[in-house]
């Protein structure tokens, strides 16, 4: 890397002041060079990031010998919810019970239930909770209505607040 030493001479910006202070040598890293090592440096987190989310928590047992059925399960399995980390899909979460689902998961799927029966079959046991977008239903409508009310508040209070700036 390439620095640049700049003399700085300390002098005051005061005209009167008659006591100049000694030169400083300082230290610069020029644009030149810090801008693409910031680039070099931004592409390998995203690198890493990318390689984190690529990563599955499905274990080669838990894997189905049939490719399309492991497609259906792994499709199923990223809209069920782990119940331990409640953000996290099972088809992600390493947790014990979110195995538990994903085999129980693949077994439906073997045992021939469709995806709808299979998905079925785990929401009645665990409810809406497990599932990452629950329906919408008198059960679930705050989940759904909720951010709209609450903008919508907002967007009123906005409005009220400028318009009793505007009359003073």
């Amino acid at each position: 890397m390439n620095f640049h030493f700049i003399r700085h001479s300390g002098a005051s910006r005061n005209p009167a002041a008659s006591v100049r202070e000694p030169k400083k040598l300082i230290c610069v890293l020029t644009y030149k060079y810090w801008i693409p090592a910031f680039a070099g440096m931004t592409l390998v987190v995203v690198f890493l990031f990318g390689l984190i989310t690529l990563a599955h928590a499905v274990q080669p047992d838990e894997m189905l010998k049939d490719p399309a059925l492991e497609a259906r399960a792994r499709v199923i399995s990223k809209d069920m919810r782990c119940l331990v980390c409640q953000n996290q899909s099972i088809d992600d979460s390493d947790a014990p019970l979110a195995r538990d689902l994903r085999v129980l998961l693949r077994q439906r799927l073997t045992a021939g239930d469709t995806d709808a029966q299979a998905r079925a079959h785990i929401v009645q046991r665990y409810g809406d909770y497990v599932l990452l977008t629950p329906p919408f239903k008198p059960a679930t409508s705050l989940l759904w209505l909720g951010p709209g009310f609450f903008l919508l508040i907002a967007l009123g209070a906005m409005i009220g607040f400028y318009r009793k700036g505007r009359r003073t």
